[in-house]
């Protein structure tokens, strides 16, 4: 009995662009910028979310996706949704945050690990991690300025 052909889909990958945000300064130069982008971008959320900032070659924010919704106090991240939008958008760096609904910005051993495989699966495909943003109310951490992304 003759096998049948094994079907093959055909695909087109794109960006969708969902909606807008006026970004004023055009240009990220510091954790402080970016926590101002990414605390508008949030919004008042109650649980958290985990976002990726794309950035072109001059650091000017091309795109912004959430990649994950956690619960209250827990968000799974891997790195194949990090990039996925980046690598779509031909961005030269990325920079990432999520949102701690507690309110206290201190870094979890979690944050610290998905940073460390972020930057180790960024090295490998060209698009250099600049930063992970901790984003509460009032504040924020970098894990940058902080040294855990050395």
């Amino acid at each position: 009995m003759p096998k049948h052909a094994k079907r093959v889909n055909i695909v087109q990958i794109k960006l969708v662009r969902e909606n807008l945000l006026h970004y004023k300064d055009r240009k990220i130069k510091s954790p402080e910028d970016a926590y101002n982008l990414m605390k508008e971008f949030l919004g008042d959320v109650d649980r958290e979310h985990f976002i990726v900032v794309c950035l072109d070659t001059k650091n000017q924010p091309a795109c912004i996706q959430t990649v994950h919704i956690g619960s209250l106090n827990a968000s799974l991240v891997h790195p194949r949704e990090v990039f996925k939008s980046a690598i779509l958008s031909n961005s030269a760096s990325i920079l990432v945050g999520h949102n701690h609904p507690s309110n206290i910005a201190t870094p979890s051993s979690e944050d610290i690990e998905v940073t460390k495989r972020l930057k180790e699966a960024g090295s490998i495909i060209g698009i250099d991690l600049l930063d992970h943003l901790i984003i509460c109310e009032n504040e924020f951490l970098s894990l940058k300025e902080s040294g855990q992304l050395d």
